[in-house]
């Protein structure tokens, strides 16, 4: 499958990463396509990576991965072009995250999401909230003591959620299906309490399964 990433960050970078190695064919989207972080990545990624612009990387992916800090999320959408997104699953793993008071804190919540935002910003994608609940470190093949973690996803489009669940299966995550978009109401709220942990411990080698009896 050919996949476009929005950002150029560690989670970016990590998620590209895996997707190469899985198979997939990626373009990093980037303000700065032939800068040494975005050609270094490529290097890493052998024949299946290159560096391109987020209009690029968007007009290429068959599903475009979201992965840009909030501040810059809307100005990323906006250069990728929302013709480039039409009708495409958009695989959103930002949180909208304030750091204006130092400690991070969740910008929208309660009533609104991060995510919800993002399908208003590209009304004709189909958004779906994933992978915004771990750290970049363990998003791809997570190995901790108590088996895999769990990957949860909102979106409003079930074949969307489908094709995130399989790319999540790729790169070793089980997904758990939370339903709508406004299902990111309750994963963003969750990726803060994975960062308040890391903060309270000094560790960041954390995640999230559900338990079914």
């Amino acid at each position: 499958m050919n996949i476009g990433i929005l950002g150029s960050g560690d989670v970016g970078q990590t998620l590209g990463l895996g997707l190469a190695a899985a198979g997939h064919e990626v373009v990093l989207g980037t303000r700065d396509p032939a800068g040494d972080k975005a050609q270094a990545w490529a290097a890493r990624a052998g024949g299946r990576g290159r560096a391109g612009t987020f209009a690029e990387a968007a007009a290429f992916g068959e599903v475009v991965v979201l992965a840009t800090l909030w501040s810059g999320t809307e100005n990323a959408l906006r250069l990728a072009g929302a013709e480039n997104l039409a009708g495409k699953v958009v695989m959103d793993a930002t949180n909208p995250l304030d750091f204006s008071q130092g400690a991070p804190r969740l910008a929208l919540g309660h009533t609104d999401s991060g995510g919800e935002q993002v399908q208003r910003w590209v009304p004709s994608a189909r958004v779906v909230k994933a992978f915004n609940t771990v750290g970049s470190p363990h998003m791809v093949n997570p190995d901790f003591p108590g088996g895999p973690p769990d990957m949860l996803i909102a979106g409003d489009h079930d074949a969307a959620k489908a094709t995130v669940s399989r790319l999540a299966g790729d790169l070793g995550w089980p997904t758990v299906d939370l339903g709508g978009i406004d299902g990111a109401r309750f994963l963003e709220p969750l990726a803060m309490a994975w960062v308040v942990y890391g903060f309270r411990t000094g560790t960041w080698n954390h995640a999230f399964k559900l338990l079914r009896g």
